[in-house]
């Protein structure tokens, strides 16, 4: 696979006490069929390998790639630092959580809608409940994903 960029990026940092430190990457345009215009890559902050993760949007019209804390201490750099990104798209197929699965196949309506759903809202669903820092949170999610997809909603409609 080729990559979509190899190239040396200076970190910087939002303004404000807890600003994002990040790469912004002018070089790939936002996706209009993902939420957000966000654009799922994987591949390397110098040595340190990344995958299903995120270009996000600055609000110019350009994206850019949040480096956590933990990623930036295992590299030993910081805002103002030079970092090696290496970028490939990640198509990888989307992977239903068994326990989502589980869920889904109880509550049939639910479970023949969401493979309705378009690959793009069917991701935003699990992202969702992916991204939960906590079990108890990552349940409620689910239970709320199975509501709203038994009623034939997408993640973003409200209710």
């Amino acid at each position: 696979m080729k990559a979509i960029i190899q190239k040396k990026y200076r970190l910087e940092k939002f303004p404000g006490k807890s600003g994002w430190t990040y790469a912004a990457i002018p070089e790939i345009h936002q996706n209009a069929n993902n939420p957000f215009g966000w654009v799922k890559v994987k591949g390397s902050i110098d040595d340190f390998v990344i995958s299903n993760y995120k270009l996000m949007p600055m609000g110019n019209g350009k994206l850019f790639l949040p480096i956590k804390a933990s990623i930036r201490k295992m590299i030993g750099k910081e805002a103002g630092d030079t970092v090696l990104i290496t970028l490939y798209p990640d198509n990888d197929p989307i992977s239903i959580p068994q326990d989502f699965l589980e869920c889904l196949k109880d509550e049939p309506s639910a479970h023949t809608y969401f493979f309705q759903l378009r690959e793009g809202e069917q991701k935003q669903y699990i992202d969702w409940i992916n991204e939960a820092k906590k079990e108890s949170t990552r349940t409620e999610r689910m239970a709320k994903a199975i509501t709203k997809i038994a009623a034939g909603l997408t993640l973003k409609t409200n209710t």
